[in-house]
């Protein structure tokens, strides 16, 4: 069954926005590789900014909605060792699980959204703030309960990396199967989840706790 113009118009997008970025690429652009007229985008979504808004609308809804689900099963592990490793696996798998163009992402939206938080357009920021900020900080959150005494600035810098490491892993694959010389299977997304989750474990476990104020240094405050 052949997509609707509609459909046509948002794959051709997230194609050229991922290899171009979002600035480089029209309405003009975006028309031409879809067989339409401009018109045609203008009906169906506005503007450019309103494009992009529902591209990400539809590729993280689902992504978001499984990675609080799975963190509301790991929130209910009393163990901290263990609940960390299962709130991290519940940021990674949907990554990886929802991968496809229909349920939440694909290597081409992933690259898409490297690019374009690279880029810095105004317009794209507030979208992709707006697409993540609330579950991230979630995440974040349940992240630091897990590391209890750890400065917030290390947890939140940490999961800077862990979202790095998640968006390298999905758009170059192949560089670990080149650089292994063919040992190690870039494709290999079980295998990735799992590296990335044990080196994230192992930064978020590193993290020194903050420490207390000496009881005499608390008392002279009173005096």
């Amino acid at each position: 069954m052949r997509p609707s113009l509609r459909e046509t118009l948002l794959l051709n997008a997230v194609t050229l926005f991922s290899r171009s970025g979002y600035n480089a690429v029209s309405l003009r652009d975006i028309a031409k590789a879809s067989g339409a007229n401009v018109g045609s985008l203008t009906y169906h979504f506005g503007s450019k900014a309103n494009l992009l808004r529902e591209i990400y609308e539809r590729h993280t809804k689902p992504m978001n909605a499984r990675r609080l689900e799975l963190l509301g099963e790991a929130r209910r592990i009393s163990n901290p060792d263990e609940r960390l490793m299962a709130v991290l696996r519940a940021y990674v798998v949907p990554a990886f699980t929802s991968s496809t163009e229909s349920d939440g992402g694909g290597a081409e939206f992933t690259r898409m959204r490297a690019v374009l938080s690279a880029e810095g357009n105004p317009d794209a920021r507030k979208i992709i703030a707006d697409a993540f900020d609330e579950t991230s900080r979630v995440f974040i959150e349940a992240l630091a309960d897990c590391v209890p005494g750890a400065p917030l600035e290390g947890v939140v810098w940490r999961s800077q990396f862990l979202l790095g490491a998640l968006y390298y892993a999905l758009i170059n694959p192949e560089r670990v199967t080149r650089l292994s010389g063919g040992a190690v299977d870039g494709e290999d997304r079980e295998a990735a989840v799992n590296q990335i989750v044990e080196a994230s474990y192992a930064s978020f476990r590193s993290l020194p706790a903050e420490a207390a104020a000496p009881e005499s240094s608390i008392m002279k405050g009173k005096n």
